[in-house]
Protein backbone atom coordinates (compact mmCIF):
# COMPACT_ATOMS: atom_id res chain seq x y z
CA UNK A 1 0.00 0.00 0.00
CA UNK A 2 1.67 3.58 -1.07
CA UNK A 3 1.25 6.20 1.30
CA UNK A 4 -0.95 8.47 -0.40
CA UNK A 5 -3.32 5.36 -0.39
CA UNK A 6 -2.63 4.44 3.36
CA UNK A 7 -3.34 8.06 4.66
CA UNK A 8 -6.56 8.49 2.41
CA UNK A 9 -7.47 4.93 4.47
CA UNK A 10 -6.46 5.97 7.78
CA UNK A 11 -7.95 9.48 7.60
CA UNK A 12 -11.45 8.58 5.76
CA UNK A 13 -13.36 6.66 9.01
CA UNK A 14 -12.08 10.16 10.67
CA UNK A 15 -13.61 12.35 8.25
CA UNK A 16 -16.86 10.35 8.25
CA UNK A 17 -16.82 10.87 12.31
CA UNK A 18 -16.66 14.18 12.07
CA UNK A 19 -19.29 14.77 8.80
CA UNK A 20 -21.38 13.06 10.90
CA UNK A 21 -21.47 14.69 14.48
CA UNK A 22 -21.84 17.80 12.66
CA UNK A 23 -25.00 16.57 11.18
CA UNK A 24 -26.64 15.93 13.75
CA UNK A 25 -26.88 19.58 14.82
CA UNK A 26 -30.29 21.44 14.15
CA UNK A 27 -30.50 24.67 12.43
CA UNK A 28 -31.31 25.73 16.03
CA UNK A 29 -27.89 24.75 17.34
CA UNK A 30 -25.76 26.14 15.01
CA UNK A 31 -27.20 29.24 15.43
CA UNK A 32 -26.55 29.06 19.83
CA UNK A 33 -23.17 28.35 18.56
CA UNK A 34 -22.94 30.82 16.51
CA UNK A 35 -24.52 33.77 19.15
CA UNK A 36 -22.09 31.53 21.33
CA UNK A 37 -18.97 32.38 19.34
CA UNK A 38 -20.14 36.55 18.69
CA UNK A 39 -21.98 37.37 21.62
CA UNK A 40 -20.41 34.61 24.09
CA UNK A 41 -22.27 36.85 27.17
CA UNK A 42 -25.02 37.79 26.10
CA UNK A 43 -24.53 41.74 25.36
CA UNK A 44 -26.20 42.45 22.12
CA UNK A 45 -29.91 43.17 24.06
CA UNK A 46 -28.08 45.71 25.69
CA UNK A 47 -26.13 47.17 23.64
CA UNK A 48 -25.17 50.76 23.99
CA UNK A 49 -22.06 51.74 21.99
CA UNK A 50 -20.71 54.05 18.98
CA UNK A 51 -19.84 52.54 15.70
CA UNK A 52 -17.43 54.37 13.69
CA UNK A 53 -17.40 52.97 9.57
CA UNK A 54 -16.08 53.83 6.73
CA UNK A 55 -17.62 52.83 3.11
CA UNK A 56 -15.35 52.58 0.47
CA UNK A 57 -16.49 52.28 -3.45
CA UNK A 58 -15.54 52.31 -6.64
CA UNK A 59 -16.64 55.48 -8.00
CA UNK A 60 -17.67 57.61 -5.09
CA UNK A 61 -15.63 59.49 -2.63
CA UNK A 62 -15.44 57.64 0.68
CA UNK A 63 -18.55 57.58 3.30
CA UNK A 64 -17.84 58.42 7.26
CA UNK A 65 -20.53 57.03 9.29
CA UNK A 66 -20.81 57.68 12.77
CA UNK A 67 -23.34 55.42 14.54
CA UNK A 68 -24.74 55.45 17.52
CA UNK A 69 -27.21 52.75 18.95
CA UNK A 70 -28.71 52.23 21.90
CA UNK A 71 -30.87 49.11 22.37
CA UNK A 72 -31.97 49.81 25.66
CA UNK A 73 -32.97 53.60 25.46
CA UNK A 74 -34.62 52.92 21.87
CA UNK A 75 -32.01 55.48 20.28
CA UNK A 76 -30.32 55.44 16.84
CA UNK A 77 -28.00 58.12 15.47
CA UNK A 78 -25.68 57.75 12.36
CA UNK A 79 -24.32 60.96 11.05
CA UNK A 80 -22.43 60.69 7.88
CA UNK A 81 -20.25 62.70 5.88
CA UNK A 82 -19.28 62.30 1.82
CA UNK A 83 -17.16 65.11 0.25
CA UNK A 84 -18.60 68.37 1.95
CA UNK A 85 -22.00 66.79 3.24
CA UNK A 86 -23.04 65.84 6.41
CA UNK A 87 -26.46 63.79 6.93
CA UNK A 88 -27.85 63.00 9.94
CA UNK A 89 -31.13 61.30 11.10
CA UNK A 90 -32.21 60.01 14.91
CA UNK A 91 -34.49 57.89 16.14
CA UNK A 92 -35.30 58.38 19.85
CA UNK A 93 -38.37 55.77 20.37
CA UNK A 94 -40.84 56.68 18.62
CA UNK A 95 -39.35 60.49 17.59
CA UNK A 96 -37.51 60.96 14.25
CA UNK A 97 -35.51 63.72 13.32
CA UNK A 98 -32.95 64.85 11.04
CA UNK A 99 -29.71 67.33 10.38
CA UNK A 100 -28.15 68.91 7.19
CA UNK A 101 -24.54 70.02 7.67
CA UNK A 102 -25.41 70.82 11.47
CA UNK A 103 -28.73 72.49 10.36
CA UNK A 104 -32.09 71.32 12.10
CA UNK A 105 -34.18 73.20 9.37
CA UNK A 106 -33.30 71.97 6.01
CA UNK A 107 -35.35 73.68 2.99
CA UNK A 108 -37.60 71.39 1.35
CA UNK A 109 -35.75 71.14 -1.37
CA UNK A 110 -32.49 69.74 0.46
CA UNK A 111 -34.71 67.76 2.31
CA UNK A 112 -35.59 65.92 -1.15
CA UNK A 113 -32.38 66.03 -2.75
CA UNK A 114 -31.04 64.76 0.43
CA UNK A 115 -33.46 61.71 1.54
CA UNK A 116 -34.34 63.73 4.41
CA UNK A 117 -37.21 62.17 5.63
CA UNK A 118 -38.19 59.70 8.52
CA UNK A 119 -38.66 56.96 6.07
CA UNK A 120 -34.69 57.28 5.22
CA UNK A 121 -34.18 57.28 9.30
CA UNK A 122 -36.14 54.18 9.65
CA UNK A 123 -34.32 52.38 7.03
CA UNK A 124 -31.17 53.44 8.34
CA UNK A 125 -31.64 52.21 11.97
CA UNK A 126 -32.85 49.09 10.57
CA UNK A 127 -30.05 47.79 8.27
CA UNK A 128 -27.63 48.56 11.10
CA UNK A 129 -29.11 46.77 14.15
CA UNK A 130 -29.99 44.17 11.48
CA UNK A 131 -26.07 44.00 10.19
CA UNK A 132 -24.23 44.57 13.43
CA UNK A 133 -26.17 42.52 15.12
CA UNK A 134 -26.24 39.19 13.48
CA UNK A 135 -25.96 36.55 14.27
CA UNK A 136 -28.23 37.53 17.26
CA UNK A 137 -30.81 39.26 14.88
CA UNK A 138 -31.74 35.97 13.33
CA UNK A 139 -33.53 35.22 16.91
CA UNK A 140 -35.89 38.10 15.98
CA UNK A 141 -39.65 37.61 15.50
CA UNK A 142 -40.77 36.90 11.70
CA UNK A 143 -37.66 35.07 11.41
CA UNK A 144 -38.22 31.73 9.40
CA UNK A 145 -35.20 29.66 9.46
CA UNK A 146 -35.11 26.09 7.54
CA UNK A 147 -34.53 23.20 9.78
CA UNK A 148 -32.39 21.49 7.32
CA UNK A 149 -28.75 22.80 8.07
CA UNK A 150 -27.12 22.58 4.67
CA UNK A 151 -23.17 22.16 4.01
CA UNK A 152 -22.37 23.86 1.20
CA UNK A 153 -18.99 24.87 -0.60
CA UNK A 154 -18.14 28.71 -1.52
CA UNK A 155 -15.17 30.59 -2.50
CA UNK A 156 -13.18 27.32 -1.84
CA UNK A 157 -14.18 26.82 1.80
CA UNK A 158 -16.86 24.51 3.46
CA UNK A 159 -19.77 26.20 5.39
CA UNK A 160 -22.25 25.13 7.46
CA UNK A 161 -24.92 27.40 6.15
CA UNK A 162 -28.75 28.64 7.45
CA UNK A 163 -31.19 29.66 5.02
CA UNK A 164 -34.05 32.17 6.19
CA UNK A 165 -36.87 33.65 4.79
CA UNK A 166 -39.06 36.54 6.92
CA UNK A 167 -42.69 36.74 7.25
CA UNK A 168 -44.21 38.66 4.91
CA UNK A 169 -44.41 41.80 7.77
CA UNK A 170 -41.27 41.70 7.98
CA UNK A 171 -39.47 41.33 4.04
CA UNK A 172 -39.43 38.87 0.96
CA UNK A 173 -35.47 38.46 0.40
CA UNK A 174 -33.94 35.18 1.11
CA UNK A 175 -30.88 34.65 2.97
CA UNK A 176 -28.01 32.60 3.57
CA UNK A 177 -25.66 32.34 6.52
CA UNK A 178 -22.72 30.57 6.67
CA UNK A 179 -20.90 29.88 9.53
CA UNK A 180 -16.72 28.37 10.04
CA UNK A 181 -17.76 24.50 10.73
CA UNK A 182 -15.34 24.34 13.81
CA UNK A 183 -15.78 28.03 15.29
CA UNK A 184 -19.00 28.87 14.21
CA UNK A 185 -17.82 32.55 13.38
CA UNK A 186 -20.26 34.04 10.67
CA UNK A 187 -17.85 34.43 7.60
CA UNK A 188 -20.65 35.25 4.54
CA UNK A 189 -24.56 36.52 4.24
CA UNK A 190 -25.94 36.53 0.98
CA UNK A 191 -29.19 37.22 -0.05
CA UNK A 192 -31.38 36.88 -2.98
CA UNK A 193 -34.55 38.75 -4.03
CA UNK A 194 -37.81 36.65 -5.04
CA UNK A 195 -40.66 36.58 -7.33
CA UNK A 196 -44.15 36.47 -6.86
CA UNK A 197 -44.56 33.04 -6.09
CA UNK A 198 -41.47 33.07 -3.36
CA UNK A 199 -38.99 31.48 -5.52
CA UNK A 200 -35.69 32.77 -5.58
CA UNK A 201 -34.49 35.32 -8.31
CA UNK A 202 -30.95 33.39 -9.35
CA UNK A 203 -28.70 36.47 -11.09
CA UNK A 204 -30.63 38.55 -8.09
CA UNK A 205 -28.78 40.17 -4.82
CA UNK A 206 -25.68 40.01 -3.35
CA UNK A 207 -23.33 38.41 -1.15
CA UNK A 208 -21.36 39.98 1.47
CA UNK A 209 -17.41 38.69 2.53
CA UNK A 210 -16.47 39.49 6.62
CA UNK A 211 -12.94 39.32 8.13
CA UNK A 212 -10.81 40.76 10.87
CA UNK A 213 -12.95 40.10 13.91
CA UNK A 214 -13.09 43.24 16.36
CA UNK A 215 -14.43 43.32 19.87
CA UNK A 216 -16.99 45.83 20.84
CA UNK A 217 -18.91 45.80 24.37
CA UNK A 218 -18.56 42.16 24.68
CA UNK A 219 -19.27 41.33 21.14
CA UNK A 220 -17.49 40.19 18.36
CA UNK A 221 -18.04 41.81 14.78
CA UNK A 222 -16.90 42.13 11.15
CA UNK A 223 -14.04 44.92 10.82
CA UNK A 224 -14.72 44.56 7.39
CA UNK A 225 -17.61 43.66 4.98
CA UNK A 226 -17.05 43.16 1.25
CA UNK A 227 -19.98 43.48 -0.62
CA UNK A 228 -20.58 41.75 -4.20
CA UNK A 229 -23.29 40.64 -6.81
CA UNK A 230 -24.11 37.44 -6.84
CA UNK A 231 -24.83 37.86 -10.44
CA UNK A 232 -21.25 38.52 -11.99
CA UNK A 233 -19.39 38.78 -8.63
CA UNK A 234 -19.25 42.33 -9.18
CA UNK A 235 -17.35 44.70 -6.40
CA UNK A 236 -19.91 46.86 -4.90
CA UNK A 237 -17.76 48.11 -2.28
CA UNK A 238 -16.20 47.71 1.45
CA UNK A 239 -17.48 48.50 5.11
CA UNK A 240 -14.80 49.26 7.56
CA UNK A 241 -14.95 49.63 11.29
CA UNK A 242 -12.07 51.85 12.69
CA UNK A 243 -13.48 51.85 16.46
Amino acid sequence: MTITKYFFTALLPLLCISFGQAQILTADEVLDKAIAFHDPEGQWASFNDTLQVTMTTPKNADRHSTIVINLPKEYFRVTATRDTITTEYTIDKNNCSFRLNGNDNPTKDQMERHNLNCERAELYKNYYTYLYGLPMKLKDPGTIIDRKVIEKEFKGKYYWVLRVRYEATVGSDIWNFYFDPETFAMEVYQFYKTDNKGSIISDSGEYILLSDITEISGIKLPKVRQWYYNKNDGFLGTDTLNN
